[in-house]
């Protein structure tokens, strides 16, 4: 295989991928689209954070973050809450109840993962770890 063919299958493989991510997302929560899911985890990460930043970390145009974000608070999963410094400015913030969920997704989805490699040696996980890491740093995020 030469680096064009290597170049096709990479990009075969990753959209393969990204079917079976969100095919797989909404099996296991059917209202938690792979997209909310995403959001939820980001929300988590940075303990809440504006719409137009998760819209500029996720290159997601703002009218679509705001409908996901409507969709996660009237699924009482995310609220919204002014920022105790600049009191014009609303952030992000998961619920408990979206902290369970969220969980429950995460942990099903590691399981998923470890189910799908449990048979690969240790050196590949973390060679492919490491490429994904790097496929998904800053600075790569051109189509």
């Amino acid at each position: 295989m030469d680096a064009i063919e290597a170049v096709e299958s990479i990009q075969r493989e990753m959209t393969a991928f990204a079917r079976r991510a969100r095919a797989s997302a909404g099996r296991m929560h059917p209202e938690l689209s792979l997209v909310s899911y995403t959001l939820l985890g980001h929300l988590e990460e940075r303990d809440g954070c504006r719409a137009t930043d998760l819209a500029a970390h996720y290159a997601l145009d703002k009218s679509t973050v705001s409908r996901q974000v409507a969709a996660l608070e009237r699924a009482a999963l995310v609220e919204r809450r002014v920022d105790p410094d600049d009191h014009r400015v609303q952030v992000l913030h998961l619920t408990e109840a979206g902290r369970e969920i969220l969980a429950q997704v995460t942990e099903s989805r590691r399981a998923a993962f470890q189910e799908r490699l449990a048979d690969w040696p240790e050196e590949d996980l973390v060679r492919f770890a490491g490429y994904l890491v790097r496929y998904n740093s800053p600075g790569t995020d051109r189509p």
